[in-house]
């Protein structure tokens, strides 16, 4: 049987509310002898402080949701930049004391329910695409704090952190513009005008243009997001464009493919095409050859995430601004200059 507060407090000897104070680190009006005996007791008997009754005590669920998409009712869209995201997530809302509930969204309309049904004292977006945030109003989410990552929705109830996607392509281009291609596909998913894609795809274009060169839009090759998707696209990426030297790849997992697909294929990288990809994900240093990529912060975007959002479920300070996160070229050796 669960052990009770009363169970503590009979065998002390003590009232329940002396033995609530000792528990939640109330002791200054606790003798240190009834601390001690308390604390033993508590040992002893194993007990565990009941979550639901915090939170009805301090009219707080401590529970902040993870909205994400699920492509239908029995898969969930989670990359492995997005993975790594969860991770640190959890890690800082547990520094926090708060508990993070992961819900798949394949519905706009579950997003309300997801808000309202569990009585969360905040949420955040990942994964979603700017236009479905768009339409997220006051009355879609309730009272509940809701921030998104990675998204460049003007929406002012969603306002978030991010990463700097449009200066880490400039980087990407501009690396592979310096060693010398110029023929360079861009890969990634479909797009439209705004959203971390679009962003990425308007810096490597810049590069292009600060450069006083020009590039074909028929170099662009639309891929989902997975490792199966890059390896498909490098076996066949020489067939496709047979006077590419290069791939810029918009996430780690995509680019690995790629590499394995055209090694497959009798391709090398870097000596027949260069590939740079996006995330720096530990992935990048396990492959060979290691993989150049634009490094963003995945701890410092997670803790930002958070503490704008406990700011705003604590303190009702809502950001009024999107953070933007710098990010750097990490060159190893799956890019260099192509043959002569």
């Amino acid at each position: 049987m669960r052990v009770t507060l009363k169970d503590i407090a009979d065998e002390a000897g003590v009232s329940m509310m002396t033995v609530s104070n000792v528990v939640n680190g109330k002791r200054a009006r606790v003798s240190p002898e009834t601390i001690e005996r308390i604390q033993r007791i508590v040992a002893e008997r194993g007990y565990v402080p009941s979550a639901s009754a915090r939170s009805l005590a301090a009219k707080s669920s401590r529970l902040i949701g993870l909205l994400v998409p699920a492509a239908d009712e029995d898969s969930l869209m989670i990359s492995p930049h997005n993975v790594a995201i969860v991770g640190q997530i959890e890690r800082e809302l547990r520094k926090g004391g708060y508990h993070l509930m992961l819900r798949g969204i394949s519905q706009p309309a579950e997003v309300a329910e997801a808000l309202q049904s569990w009585s969360l004292d905040g949420a955040v977006l990942l994964g979603f695409l700017d236009e479905e945030i768009d339409r997220l109003t006051a009355r879609t989410i309730g009272k509940v704090a809701l921030l998104a990552i990675d998204s460049y929705s003007a929406n002012p109830l969603t306002t978030g952190v991010r990463s700097d996607d449009y200066t880490g392509a400039l980087l990407a281009a501009r690396h592979l513009l310096e060693l010398g291609h110029r023929q360079i596909v861009f890969a990634g998913p479909s797009f439209s005008d705004v959203g971390v894609v679009h962003q990425r795809f308007e810096g490597f274009q810049a590069a292009f243009a600060e450069a006083g060169l020009s590039w074909q839009e028929r170099l662009v090759t639309v891929e989902t997001t997975t490792h199966a998707s890059g390896r498909e696209l490098g076996r066949r990426l020489m067939t496709e464009h047979p006077d590419a030297t290069a791939v810029f790849a918009t996430a780690d997992i995509l680019a690995i493919g790629i590499m394995e697909g055209l090694t497959e294929s009798a391709f090398s990288v870097p000596a027949d095409v260069s590939v740079l990809g996006f995330d720096n994900l530990d992935l990048s240093e396990y492959v060979t050859p290691k993989l150049t990529t634009i490094a963003q912060d995945i701890p410092q975007k997670a803790g930002i995430a958070v503490r704008l959002l406990l700011d705003a479920v604590e303190r009702s300070k809502h950001p009024t601004e999107p953070i933007t996160l710098d990010v750097r070229l990490i060159p190893r050796a799956s890019t260099a200059p192509p043959r002569p």
